[in-house]
């Protein structure tokens, strides 16, 4: 039983969730969703209200970046390079099929804790990584210990 100054995290049912997706989301298992809501089948409603482990509630407090959809994009390169995964992209994203519209914006959690690195592409700047990464030029050169603002394609940069 929670304490009473820990308030009790819930999540409500959306379309398409599994118990074995919303165990993924929070990083807990189907069986102990089932045991903490006291539930007999796999079986689920839209709307109804689960009760969750309150040790794996953090996972919900990752940082999100938006990201804008480019021609040639799909979910796994996206999720590739911000080191995530298809179905938590689609999940903060309330996304039904791995459909993309060129200038769609997604929000794409990323796990603060971690080091993120980005490989330049062609066109690149500092400045438009610093922007896609939601940091700053400044901040770019200090964690990679640049002198200058160049910057060669395939280079690999540590952005968070």
């Amino acid at each position: 039983m929670p304490s009473p100054l820990t308030p009790e995290a819930t999540y409500t049912v959306q379309k398409g969730d599994s118990l074995y997706s919303i165990a993924r989301k929070y990083n807990t298992t189907v069986d102990e969703l089932k045991k903490i809501n006291n539930l007999t089948s796999n079986i689920l409603s839209i709307g109804q209200v689960l009760k969750l482990p309150t040790s794996t509630v953090e996972e919900e407090s990752k940082d999100v970046i938006e990201y804008i959809v480019q021609k040639g994009d799909n979910l796994y390169s996206i999720a590739r390079e911000y080191n995530t995964t298809i179905d938590a992209i689609k999940s903060q994203n309330n996304l039904t099929s791995n459909l993309l519209s060129i200038g769609q914006v997604l929000k794409i959690p990323v796990d603060a804790s971690l080091e993120t690195t980005y490989t330049v592409q062609k066109g690149d700047s500092l400045y438009s990584i610093a922007k896609k990464f939601e940091t700053t030029v400044d901040n770019l050169k200090q964690l990679n210990n640049l002198t200058s603002n160049l910057l060669s394609v395939g280079q690999i940069l540590i952005v968070r």
